[in-house]
This record gives C-alpha cells, sequence and structure tokens, in this order.
C-alpha cells in the first residue's frame, strides 16, 4: 500500500491546528514544515472537501479543524487526501487466458482478492482505530511536553521570515 506524501503533510498540519487558537494560513503551515506553500495548499483544500477542516476568510484567517481531534481518524485524512477507493481491485484474470475458469464457476472471489481485501479491512480499521488526538499524545510522550507548546508558540509568533526553530513531532 503505497500513500502520497500529501498524506503525511495532511496529518502534519491536522496535530499543529489542535494548537493553534487562531486560524492558521496555508503559508504558515507550509513554512512550519519547510514543504511547498502550493502543494500544501491542495492538502488543505482536500482536508476542507471532506469536512475535516474550515478556511477562515479575511486577514487574520486561516485554517482550523471543524470538530475535536479525538473526533477525526487517521483513516479520515487518508480518505480526504488519497480517495477511498480500495488500494486493490481485482480484474479476474483467473476468467482469461486458454485455461480460463468459466464465470458461472466464480461463485465468489478468488484467493488473491479474499486475501487482499482482508489486508485492507485490517489495515483501515488500524487507521481508523487512531485519532488526531492519539497523535498528539504521541508527539507529547515522543518530544515531551513542550514540543507542541513550541509550536503553539511559533505560531502566534511573526511570520515570514520568523528565525525561530521548533523541534517538531
Amino acid at each position: 500500500m503505497k500513500l502520497s506524501g500529501g498524506v503525511e503533510w495532511a496529518l502534519h498540519c491536522c496535530v499543529v491546528l489542535t494548537t493553534a487558537t487562531e486560524p492558521v494560513p496555508a503559508a504558515r503551515l507550509a513554512e512550519l514544515h519547510d514543504v511547498s506553500a502550493s502543494y500544501l495548499a491542495k492538502q488543505l483544500q482536500a482536508l476542507s472537501r471532506a469536512g475535516l477542516v474550515t478556511s477562515v476568510q479575511g486577514k487574520a484567517g486561516g485554517y482550523v479543524l471543524t470538530r475535536a481531534p479525538e473526533l477525526i481518524t487517521v483513516l479520515d485524512v487518508v480518505a480526504a487526501v488519497d480517495g477511498a477507493q480500495p488500494a486493490f481491485v481485482c480484474t479476474e484474470i483467473r476468467q482469461r487466458g486458454p485455461l480460463a475458469t468459466p464465470p458461472e464457476a466464480c461463485t465468489r472471489p478468488c484467493p488473491i482478492a479474499r486475501a487482499m481485501a482482508g489486508a485492507e479491512a485490517a489495515w483501515r480499521a488500524a487507521l481508523q482505530a487512531i485519532s488526531v488526538a492519539d497523535l498528539v499524545s504521541s508527539v507529547d510522550e515522543d518530544s515531551g511536553p513542550t514540543a507542541l507548546a513550541g509550536v503553539r508558540s511559533w505560531l502566534s509568533g511573526p511570520g515570514d521570515g520568523d528565525a525561530a526553530h521548533v523541534e517538531q513531532g
């Protein structure tokens, strides 16, 4: 299973947005993560279309989470950015070639399709069980309780060219 880099960026943004007391501009999030502002904006738009974040307009505008981080799962973010389509699509290859199985004999998915569907179901269940709040807790455990406080402080400081350097999870 291969996910786009946008999933990682979107998840980091969701974690960061839990610390914000004001809407955070996309450019500020891109600066914090040292990533392309235009590419990150696409990920934020995908999160917005999925209803996970909302864009606040105006001079003090930016992005905010639309619900509590406990109610946003990693799977929600993956689906928002990369789509909800299955990773594996069976093409019924067993029904082709000189020894093809007749369609009427294919009353259930083949063992390969069943194995892939089971793996995908397990993967999706695992991602559904992890919330953005869980990720925030892990950042605190891994990087210390001041890591996200540092992010909060950096976000509320001056933008564009701010020389502060923050360790983040």
